[in-house]
């Protein structure tokens, strides 16, 4: 199992940030930052694609894993990477919980929690796994 997941996004860079940030608010989780990571390029003279960080959860789902493991608090909250590729292919790029598991000294079957968002993640963006 590869520790990253890669969907292709069916919309264009900007609905696909949109749709995410109000599919996961829409089921109760936080946007704690949006970094675009291409305008940060751009602030020292550097081009890059359109490229943004989210950076979500729900304190409370998180921190009783943080609780459990304080150490797996490096991975938390969760990150959202959406990217722009030549020719306008859109990228949603995540780490799964499955590839969480046993991290940092959480206990077996913890990782799971972190898992509801994925499905939601897939259908915000019409999106097929590769």
């Amino acid at each position: 199992m590869t520790d990253i997941k890669r969907l292709e996004s069916a919309y264009p860079f900007a609905e696909t940030v949109q749709t995410l940030r109000a599919a996961l608010e829409g089921k109760g989780f936080s946007i704690f930052a949006a970094i675009d990571q291409r305008e940060a390029a751009r602030s020292v003279g550097l081009d890059m694609p359109p490229t943004t960080l989210l950076v979500y959860g729900n304190p409370k789902g998180g921190t009783p894993l943080m609780l459990a493991a304080p150490d797996f608090s490096i991975e938390l909250p969760l990150k959202l990477l959406v990217r722009e590729e030549a020719g306008g292919k859109v990228f949603v790029v995540y780490m799964p919980a499955a590839a969480l598991e046993g991290r940092h000294g959480l206990p077996v079957g913890l990782a799971a929690r972190l898992g509801a968002a994925e499905p939601l993640i897939a259908a915000a963006v019409g999106a097929a796994s590769n």
